[in-house]
């Protein structure tokens, strides 16, 4: 797996972490260590870019719960939290881009959408933070 860093400032400075290849058992714990440098280097606004991924299994979609959870748990009140958990209210520090349509529907199946914006152009996700 190939992974990209780059920088955007939007109303807020926002990190993009693109990915190429496949995000599964053998590549899910590289792209957490990556995430997990880049928020303990002080990143608290992430777009993760998944258009070169062409599959993702259920590692890499714990990799992803795993870096919801450190952007959440360092920075949240307890009711942002409590609405996130309950659907009621999306991630404002994650934020996911252009899903190849396989992957989407596996992210939809697995109920990501209902706590993570999904945007399909990096100038509206930038724009939503």
């Amino acid at each position: 797996m190939e992974i990209t860093i780059s920088h955007e400032q939007g109303r807020l400075p926002i990190t993009v972490v693109k990915l190429a290849g496949d995000l599964n058992t053998a590549t899910y714990e590289q792209f957490q260590s990556e995430a997990k440098q880049t928020i303990d280097a002080g990143a608290r606004n992430l777009v993760i870019d998944l258009s070169g991924v062409p599959y993702m299994s259920s590692a890499g979609m714990r990799a992803l719960n795993q870096i919801f959870n450190w952007l959440t748990a360092s920075s949240e009140t307890a009711a942002v939290r409590k609405g996130i958990v309950s659907g009621k209210a999306k991630s404002p520090h994650l934020k996911l881009l252009s899903p190849r349509p396989h992957v989407l529907q596996a992210l939809k199946t697995a109920g990501f959408d209902m706590f993570l914006e999904i945007h399909h152009s990096l100038k509206d996700a930038i724009a939503s933070f």
